[in-house]
């Protein structure tokens, strides 16, 4: 009897081991952490540079606007080929900063080079002093994804509407709006293939809308108040 017994404990013990094995095997691995991406540092000026021209009139730059599936960090992608209308994520690439965030700083950079731009904040203390009151650009982020035609073809597609304020004595007025639509192709067809299409793509609309609003204040003088 007691032999019998002896026999159930050790197989008792052998089972509870056996159970303990296989739920510490079941037990979820630590997540993996999230790749964070961000428009890299810029490029850097040559060391024997050219005379800069002359600078541009103070620029008022606004906060950025844009939908509410933009506002967050994730990378996102559509299946051109499948269901273009769906925005998908990648699961584990992220942007540092939301896009609209990361897309303006490098506008304002790009048109510091050239003029003082201002924040809301500061153009709207010299309104409230009752200064010469900067043109003010306004960005709409209307689109900023890894678009894939294929399955192995894909492109960073970036799509912003700028409007150029000015304020006078009547009110604002519109000096100008327009629409960039910018694409350019992908390295690779994942979230690494897409950040560099996107940065890409954001670097040649940055360029375009510095060189429209140029354009339109040529066009357009302030006149002295």
């Amino acid at each position: 009897m007691n032999a019998i017994r002896s026999l159930m404990n050790t197989s008792t013990a052998a089972l509870g081991c056996l159970l303990l094995a296989a739920g510490c095997g079941a037990l979820p691995d630590k997540p993996a952490r999230a790749t964070l991406y961000d428009f890299g540092p810029g490029l850097a000026a040559p060391a024997a540079a050219a005379p800069s021209p002359a600078p541009l009139p103070t620029l008022a730059l606004a906060e950025f606007d844009s939908n509410t599936r933009l506002e967050g960090t994730q990378i996102l992608y559509r299946l051109g080929y499948a269901d273009a209308n769906e925005l998908r994520p990648y699961g584990q690439s992220r942007w540092s900063l939301p896009p609209a965030q990361l897309l303006r700083q490098r506008l304002s950079d790009t048109l510091a080079e050239r003029r003082t731009v201002l924040g809301p904040e500061e153009s709207a203390t010299i309104s409230r002093g009752k200064g010469e009151v900067p043109d003010t650009l306004r960005i709409s982020l209307d689109e900023f994804s890894q678009y894939f035609d294929s399955a192995s073809a894909s492109v960073g597609l970036v799509r912003l509407r700028a409007t150029l304020v000015r304020s006078t004595a009547g009110g604002d007025r519109v000096l100008g709006q327009r629409t960039f639509t910018v694409r350019r192709p992908a390295p690779s067809a994942n979230a690494t293939g897409g950040v560099k299409a996107l940065i890409s793509a954001s670097d040649a609309a940055v360029a375009e809308v510095v060189q429209w609003v140029g354009q339109l204040q040529q066009q357009s003088p302030q006149a002295p108040r």
